[in-house]
């Protein structure tokens, strides 16, 4: 009865009046209307979905002979809640998978495909029930984009080109008409194609000039139907790597239409990355201070493409990030299934007011994982779905998909634990094509609320409403026998006063304000 009466307090929405306020000194962000940015491209809400664990048997794939609710075998749950908050791409089938991956052991009846080991994830076997048709066709159920990583690691170019174009031919030609007697007669849209992923690790321990030239062999092979366009994205570097950077672009730079980086929040180090639930305030701060490492990544590695690319024509894409924890006890360690936490909601938004920083070149982004893997924003067991509170941030945000970002300023006290510092305060905002005004705001600090002072300059506001998602304990999560613990509430701590906010930011919380 206790736990329930804690789930339903976080629920309803609360006056500010009921939080201990801090310091009478405020917090100030400056909105400029008058200073917009490039847009939020939608694709930076993009998802990733690996053959790993369970998120795609039994994440998102039943089989249409499943008790369990399903579209043609698409868990309908699932399917429902992607479709709830736009999301805009998807990438698949990996991930270090990806280059192991040949996809004619995908194709055809069921019953006739090769079953493998996934040596990568876990040693169990891959049958190839959900291969390229099911992957294409839930991409379109969900009406997302279809981002597809292809083997470089450990397939000739051939197989690759072969590929794009089973998917993408016209009918007529060879590849065409197996795709049709396979069930398919019209060519699925292709718009994004990863020439490999992690080659200077699981994708072949390549060194970058190598990958560099592979990347351009690769990349002429991959060709579209006449009026189609692809756009061939380079595997990217590993964290700070400016070094793979630099030598991509300067080899395959003018090949290519964009690069990924890929950048994992770990709050210890990869031997012990510590506990999703349980942790204290300390893991608390290290987690968010590493996160907000992502500014100096993407930072460093968009100056290195200025360098080769002045006019941005290759996008920046940040095409695995998330959280990545100790796995949950008594799980397989090859599953990388962890809970997820208020903490994980707050990464979320860190990233994304990040990610609006940086929409001149930062043009996809692609959490890890969708569902079951990491920072999943569903969990599944048998039946039963839960929404993370990950996912509830997607959907506070998910306004922001192709908005005009607004340039932020933050002032803000420092928030400290045990050495480890950062801003109190985060924030974002976007126009969109309505002309409503989306601010996002984030207090860090576990224990203090802050007054958050917002003027909006060259805006004319006269109403505000918002959303709000936070809970008592730093560590709370939404379970299979408690799947609303935490959640969005309405929201009433902002009032307007000419062209100022006053809002009233709870311990550990994050405001979505809608102006108008």
């Amino acid at each position: 009865m206790r736990l329930l009466l804690a789930a339903l307090a976080i629920c309803v929405a609360v006056p500010s009046s009921s939080y201990a306020m801090g310091d009478d000194d405020s917090e100030t962000v400056v909105v400029h209307g008058d200073r917009p940015a490039p847009k939020f491209d939608r694709h930076i809400f993009g998802q990733f979905a690996e053959h790993l664990g369970h998120g795609i048997y039994n994440g998102i794939w039943v089989g249409p002979r499943s008790k369990i609710p399903n579209i043609k075998g698409y868990r309908k749950d699932v399917l429902e809640a992607l479709k709830a908050i736009r999301v805009p791409e998807i990438r698949w089938p990996g991930g270090c998978f990806a280059d192991e991956y040949h996809w004619r052991d995908g194709i055809g009846p069921q019953a006739n495909r090769k079953v493998s080991i996934n040596t990568h994830w876990g040693g169990v076997t891959e049958d190839n029930a959900f291969g390229t048709h099911e992957f294409m066709d839930f991409s379109e159920l969900v009406g997302a984009d279809a981002y597809v990583s292809g083997n470089v690691g450990s397939a000739p170019p051939v197989e690759l080109a072969d590929w794009v174009q089973y998917m993408t031919s016209p009918v007529g030609s060879t590849l065409a008409n197996e795709r049709a007697a396979n069930g398919r007669k019209e060519p699925w849209r292709v718009p994004m194609v990863g020439l490999g992923n992690e080659l200077w690790g699981c994708g072949g321990n390549m060194r970058a000039e190598y990958a560099a030239d592979l990347t351009r062999r690769y990349g002429t092979f991959v060709k579209m139907p006449a009026g189609q366009h692809v756009m061939k994205i380079a595997s990217g570097a590993n964290s700070g790597d400016t070094d793979w950077t630099d030598t991509m672009m300067r080899i395959a730079g003018d090949k290519i239409d964009g690069i990924g980086v890929h950048y994992y929040t770990v709050p210890g180090n990869w031997d012990h990355k510590g506990a999703a639930t349980g942790f204290d305030e300390n893991q608390w701060a290290l987690t968010l201070a590493a996160t907000i490492r992502m500014d100096k990544i993407i930072t460093e590695h968009a100056a290195i493409m200025d360098k080769y690319d002045p006019a941005k024509r290759v996008a920046l894409l940040v095409d695995e990030w998330g959280t990545w924890y100790d796995v949950e006890p008594g799980t397989n360690p090859g599953f990388l299934y962890q809970q997820n936490s208020l903490r994980d909601a707050i990464v979320a938004s860190l990233n994304f007011d990040i990610f609006a920083r940086h929409t001149d070149r930062l043009r996809g982004a692609n959490i890890a994982q969708m569902v079951n893997v990491l920072q999943s924003l569903l969990l599944t067991e048998g039946d039963k779905m839960v929404k993370t509170p990950t996912y509830w941030v997607f959907d506070m945000y998910k306004d922001y998909q192709d908005a005009t970002v607004l340039a932020v300023d933050v002032d803000a006290r420092t928030y400290s634990k045990n050495g480890t510092s950062l801003k109190a305060i985060s924030a974002s905002a976007v126009r969109d094509a309505a002309g409503v005004v989306h601010v996002g705001l984030t207090n860090v600090d576990p224990n203090r609320a802050e007054t958050v002072r917002v003027k909006l300059d060259g805006l004319n506001v006269t109403h505000v409403s918002g959303r709000i998602l936070t809970a008592t304990a730093m560590d709370a999560h939404n379970t299979f026998g408690a799947p609303d613990t935490i959640r969005p509430a309405p929201f009433t701590g902002a009032r307007i006063s000419g062209q100022t906010l006053s809002v009233s930011l709870p311990p550990k919380s994050i405001v979505m304000l809608d102006l108008r």
